[in-house]
């Protein structure tokens, strides 16, 4: 007996209203026109969000302009398959795109003090799937951090790691530390014997036990896979753990958080060994032509990052961790409180009694302040819609150069709303003046 519900013809994953919307956009206007639209939706975007929003979204960073340049720029229309030298690609033409690869894969290097690093990922989250095609088989056994303890779906069974297969087991974590619970990680571990033990939160407040953990995994071969998507910068600019320093055989991260260059993936790792595993992973199997405007782009933030990066990320730091500190004086319940809440971009609150994570987060937005709902160690996986959580990140408004003094009323401004209910267009009116006051990005070349 097939138990199955059947899918309406006309199910829909998006939403409904605004589908409609830009359906009746195209059947009433001209090609020309519809391009406008689109145009006008981008400006109308730009001067929102990039001028009169303070924007606390823990996965984005405001991008120089020197970048935005580049992601613009007349090479990304070519094509370059293949890895880099004339006798590696697919096409001939590609000398100064040659040029471009070499230098971008040379500073991640750099900046990550690793052996190898590889800039063809067009996303993090494939470069997860790049380390999960090369180190592990369909059925091998993994640990990877569940979601409401601030693990991520590109390492559950929803995403790469369940694509590939893999029998997917929790790494056990302490919730009061929000750390991993080394002992009871040792005891499952020993048992599991996994090949390989992720470690990758989207939720990220405080350093892992990589080494411990890598001692524990290699007597039976295991590996330790970091997935750094929201730390890179941070681990970069010499302001969190170095995980391949630590034991860790592999690191995969965004480009766009608080490394602050364009969306992109980025892989660093040193064993030789591990080499053409992954970039066969990569290459042919999960990239081709990679868009060289975003590696050109890469390199340029890069560059950046080697000159500015150290006083960048200490700054990203002192202003979570003060924008903690702030909020916890207003009586908010911030995660991690009793160890000075956070070593990261990240401050968690617990929203639950002002209504959730969702609700908070709209609410906010109607005052031109940008945050993100996040599940928390006492939400469910079904919470996933409706959590109990809010993520807040200080990467663009340390670009923006705010400081710690700074954060205290970006804090207050939000305590007002949720506990005092102050009217939301009064908030909005100061948020926009705030936003108005900083108008420079800061570590970046003029």
């Amino acid at each position: 007996m097939n138990t199955t519900t059947p899918i309406k013809q006309d199910f829909q994953v998006h939403d409904v209203t605004a589908l409609n919307k830009a359906k009746s956009i195209i059947e009433n206007n001209t090609s020309a026109q519809i391009q406008q639209e689109v145009i006008d939706a981008v400006e109308r975007n730009a001067v929102w969000r990039g001028e009169e929003c303070l924007n606390l979204l823990a996965p984005e960073a405001p991008t120089s302009q020197t970048v935005r340049d580049l992601l613009a720029s007349e090479v990304g229309t070519r094509a370059a398959e293949g890895h880099i030298g004339p006798e590696q690609r697919w096409f001939a033409g590609t000398k100064h795109i040659d040029e471009i690869e070499a230098l971008c894969v040379e500073l991640l290097k750099k900046v990550f003090k690793s052996n190898y690093a590889d800039h063809r990922l067009v996303a993090s989250m494939i470069g997860n799937m790049a380390v999960y095609a090369a180190l592990t088989e369909p059925g091998d056994q993994i640990m990877t951090i569940a979601q409401p303890l601030g693990g991520h779906s590109s390492n559950r069974h929803d995403g790469p790691a369940g694509i590939r297969g893999l029998k997917i087991a929790d790494i056990p974590m302490n919730t009061e530390e929000l750390t991993v619970d080394l002992i009871e990680f040792e005891r499952v571990a020993k048992e599991l014997k996994p090949k390989l033990v992720t470690l990758g939160a989207s939720m990220t407040l405080f350093p892992f036990p990589i080494k411990e953990m890598s001692e524990i995994v290699k007597e039976w071969g295991g590996k330790i896979f970091f997935d750094g998507a929201h730390q890179l910068g941070l681990i970069g600019g010499g302001q969190f753990q170095d995980p391949l320093k630590e034991g860790a055989s592999v690191m995969t991260g965004s480009a766009g958080k608080t490394f602050s260059g364009p969306q992109s993936g980025i892989i660093v790792w040193n064993d030789p060994e591990l080499t053409k595993p992954l970039t066969d992973a990569i290459f042919p199997t999960l990239a081709a032509t990679h868009q060289v405007n975003r590696v050109a782009a890469l390199a340029a933030s890069a560059a950046e990052f080697l000159e500015f990066g150290e006083a960048y990320m200490e700054q990203i730091v002192k202003n979570a961790k003060a924008l903690g500190q702030a909020f916890h004086d207003r009586g908010i319940t911030v995660l991690g409180a009793h160890k000075g809440f956070t070593e990261t971009h990240q401050v968690i609150l617990d929203v639950k009694e002002f209504g959730g994570g969702l609700h908070v987060g709209h609410e906010l937005a109607k005052a031109n302040i940008i945050t993100n709902k996040n599940l928390i160690p006492s939400d469910r996986t079904e919470d996933w819609d409706r959590p109990s959580g809010l993520r807040i990140g200080t990467i663009e408004v340390t670009r923006l150069g705010m400081k710690e003094k700074d954060m205290a009323t970006i804090a207050n401004l939000i305590a007002d709303i949720l506990i005092s209910n102050k009217d939301l267009d009064v908030a909005k009116k100061e948020a926009l003046e705030m936003r108005k006051s900083f108008k420079k990005l800061h570590y970046c070349f003029e």
